[in-house]
């Protein structure tokens, strides 16, 4: 039997079910006046699609919790369709659709770990740790420090397709880290 919860019991990042949606909520707010119900204004996100939306709850509705799973697995490699992954305890392998993992799959080299969430047994995506290390495959190695003042930089490929800017000093071969909340240079691995 599922857990029914009031409305006002949710808070930031508790996950439930409402009216066949699994939503996140990333805020919520009370009101009470003195003629009406409490009310209970949530800020969710959509788990499935990513939207965030705003809802009106009354005090007194119950809605189903939701629990989700994680499992740390690897990244095997990706064709024109898929990429696929494997738990490392099972090794039972899954695959994702790759237009909904096309970001994520700019930082993940074979064999690296990633952390997949699950409802039941349906997917809902992939987390990357905040920082990988990726291999520079092709810069222009010849390039000549100009500016200086602004920190200068040239355009590099990475191992995984991932194209950033990176310092002058880095050249073929050189493993770099990479933030991948926004796909820039961090560091020299």
């Amino acid at each position: 039997m599922a857990d029914m919860v009031d409305a006002g019991e949710l808070g930031p990042g508790k996950v439930f079910l409402y009216k066949g949606d699994l939503l996140s909520v990333v805020d919520i707010q009370h009101n009470k006046t003195a003629m009406a119900k409490m009310k209970h204004k949530i800020k969710a996100k959509n788990l499935r699609s990513g939207a965030i939306i705003e809802l009106m709850i009354f005090s007194g509705e119950k809605v189903e919790l939701a629990y989700l799973d994680k499992k740390i697995m690897q990244f095997l490699y990706s064709d024109d369709s898929f990429g696929y992954f494997m738990d490392k305890e099972t090794y039972e392998q899954v695959e994702l659709p790759k237009e909904r993992i096309t970001w994520e799959l700019q930082f993940l080299a074979p064999e690296s770990d990633v952390t997949i969430t699950y409802y039941q047994t349906e997917i809902l995506g992939i987390q990357l740790p905040s920082k990988v290390t990726l291999t520079i495959v092709d810069t222009d190695d010849n390039a000549i420090a100009g500016d200086t003042v602004n920190k200068a930089s040239k355009d590099a490929v990475c191992d995984t397709g991932l194209k950033l800017r990176v310092p002058m000093f880095v050249k073929n071969g050189t493993k770099i880290i990479v933030r991948t909340d926004t796909g820039e240079y961090d560091s020299r691995a």
